[in-house]
């Protein structure tokens, strides 16, 4: 893949990341099914991919990589239901916003835990993110159901980037499909014993909306995804995904006539400011490990 090609890719996912959100509205069920049923469909979607094009899914693995990939569906799984709790208690806007703090916590782990070199720019932009999130943050207090769902979300956004971290790892030797395919089998193993309970809850409609999250903005995000960290570094790749809370506060406003605040969106244009800053940085080629 080329870099134009992964900037394409990782561009596309941001959108149907974007949709995540509006799913997770939608869908009248707790997040722990809601994370086991999107996993499901994606296993499927991705397994009749794979065995389409004659490959197999075990191919060219190890024992290594089956540990590289759980560790990566355990942060995946956490991110996901962290995240689906944000978006009930606090709503689209809020869950979205609080998730883009991200890219901070991709630019501190590998600054603090791989020891990459990390530029003035991107300090700044770390920077930024912080104040644009206090903003977006409604109060300090824990009693306040929006402050809980912002900190839901920034949990959300912080396993997120770890995930992205170890799917760099992941990504190396292993088709993008293989990766996405088995992180999700391992989270939807992780996650039915705990959504069972749960079964009797969604309508035929909510199974409907599970199977496009499933399908759409899961096999396909994730296959985007995995594809674009075979060329691109987590913080590029981390900018253009944190992209996402434009085109989810632009669906929640249309659908569900929900709107931050003024203060959040100041916040969040900050944050997103400083994200698009960087974007129109040319991308840094992503260092060999």
């Amino acid at each position: 893949m080329t870099q134009r090609r992964a900037l394409a890719a990782i561009h596309l996912a941001a959108v149907l990341f974007g949709l995540t959100g509006i799913f997770g509205e939608l869908i009248q069920t707790g997040a722990m099914l809601i994370t086991a049923g999107r996993a499901s469909f994606a296993v499927l979607a991705l397994f009749i991919s794979v065995r389409s094009q004659g490959r197999r899914l075990r191919q060219g693995m190890g024992r290594r990589d089956l540990g590289i990939l759980l560790s990566a569906a355990v942060m995946l799984a956490i991110h996901w239901a962290t995240f689906f709790v944000a978006v009930k208690v606090g709503g689209v806007a809020i869950a979205t916003l609080g998730f883009a703090s991200f890219p901070a916590f991709i630019t501190l782990c590998e600054w603090g835990v791989l020891r990459e070199r990390v530029t003035l720019s991107e300090w700044i932009i770390l920077t930024l993110v912080t104040f644009g999130l206090l903003l977006v943050t409604p109060s300090f207090d824990f009693r306040d159901q929006s402050t809980i769902g912002l900190a839901w979300a920034v949990a959300s956004g912080f396993t997120f980037a770890m995930f992205t971290i170890i799917n760099r790892r992941a990504a190396k030797h292993l088709s993008a499909q293989q990766v996405a395919w088995w992180e999700n089998l391992f989270v939807a193993l992780m996650c039915w014993p705990f959504a069972l309970p749960l079964l009797g809850q969604p309508s035929l409609l909510d199974w409907f909306w599970i199977a496009l999250l499933g399908v759409f903005c899961t096999a396909l995000s994730h296959y985007l995804l995995v594809s674009a960290l075979t060329v691109l570094n987590a913080r590029s790749a981390g900018i253009v995904i944190a992209l996402e809370p434009v085109y989810a506060i632009a669906f929640a406003a249309l659908l569900f006539a929900q709107y931050p605040s003024a203060r959040a969106l100041l916040g969040g244009a900050i944050m997103i400011g400083a994200i698009t800053w960087a974007g129109l940085r040319p991308p840094r080629p992503k260092p060999s490990d």
